[in-house]
């Protein structure tokens, strides 16, 4: 509940005020009489009309605070939002060649990429998304879905050997393009992670880049991977071993992509470096949510006026009755 004129409420704090002036005015008219004991009034009690006409100004001083309540104008008050939102396309192209089973990351490069993928999914409700995975070639392994569901599921789904074995960075960036030309969004993303060089595909990575530019596509470019040599499983006589293999990663490339579309490159060498760089993006990236709020209001002093006059009508009637010929 809220009130169209608060500032009456103020006028609550005389009743306490009113009140002490009665206790004090009650007990200077008290008639007083020097007597020896008092012994012989221990049994006699206050007469009824006594706590009657106390009664009677408990009801008046109810009825007053009541009629200050009413003269602030008690409220109702429903009050709604209508929340517009302008959602961001958003297309996650991952690279899933035989490299990111490197153990730089816990568990490997892919796993790591996919848990912090997944948790920027859903911290993004508001945005629809597409997966899109690249090794010597690439596919759409998720359609372009508000459904978030489908989309972590089917990331979930992504492993190695989907594919044969290479770097086509330059197909997953235009298979990525593909899947966001045609969409109506006010902004369309791809986030492009690879951790090699490109040594696959028809279609070159900065070729790709222009074609993203022409359509607005902002690409943000992750490389993964530490610097220097990282330890990878490989079959061996004596089984899966782990052996330090040299990390590359086309930075000069994944650079200028990011450059000519307007978005960022990014290198993460561990798993929190990895997920600093998502939160980068999220915070790069923001939905716009145009927020209206509506209120309606319906004057409830109605009840509060009734319930004043009632009072009143209450202390007329018992006093007119019972205390007709009470001073």
């Amino acid at each position: 509940m809220i009130f169209a004129n608060p500032n009456f409420l103020y006028l609550l704090a005389v009743i306490p005020i009113i009140i002490a002036y009665h206790i004090w005015r009650g007990r200077k008219s008290d008639t007083r009489v020097k007597i020896s004991s008092l012994e012989s009034f221990a049994a006699v009690k206050k007469p009824f009309r006594w706590y009657l006409r106390e009664f009677l100004f408990a009801i008046r001083i109810l009825a007053f605070g009541i009629l200050i309540v009413v003269l602030a104008r008690p409220q109702s008050a429903n009050e709604w939002e209508q929340v517009n939102s302008e959602g961001i396309d958003i297309v996650m192209c991952m690279d899933i060649s035989g490299s990111m089973q490197a153990r730089d990351f816990s568990p490997n490069r892919l796993d790591a990429a996919k848990d912090v993928a997944s948790q920027f999914i859903n911290g993004r409700p508001g945005d629809r998304f597409a997966i899109v995975v690249f090794s010597a070639e690439s596919f759409t392994q998720c359609p372009l879905t508000s459904d978030k569901a489908t989309v972590l599921n089917l990331m979930r789904e992504i492993k190695f050997g989907m594919v044969d074995d290479g770097t086509a960075i330059g197909m997953g960036l235009a298979t990525s393009v593909n899947r966001l030309k045609d969409s109506k969004a006010k902004s369309k993303v791809v986030i492009l992670l690879t951790d090699g060089v490109n040594n696959s595909g028809m279609i070159s990575p900065l070729t790709a880049a222009d074609i993203a530019s022409q359509y607005n596509i902002r690409v943000y470019t992750i490389g993964v991977g530490t610097t220097g040599t990282a330890p990878m499983p490989v079959n061996t006589v004596f089984g899966t071993q782990l052996q330090d293999v040299k990390v590359e990663i086309d930075e000069d490339v994944l650079r200028k992509i990011a450059e000519k579309t307007g978005g960022q490159y990014f290198r993460a060498t561990d798993n929190a470096k990895l997920a600093e760089i998502y939160k980068e993006i999220d915070k790069l990236e923001k939905t716009i949510l145009n927020v209206q709020k509506f209120s309606k209001r319906k004057d409830e002093y109605f009840v509060w006026l009734f319930a004043a006059v009632l009072l009143l009508f209450s202390e007329i009637l018992i006093r007119n009755i019972f205390l007709r010929n009470t001073p």
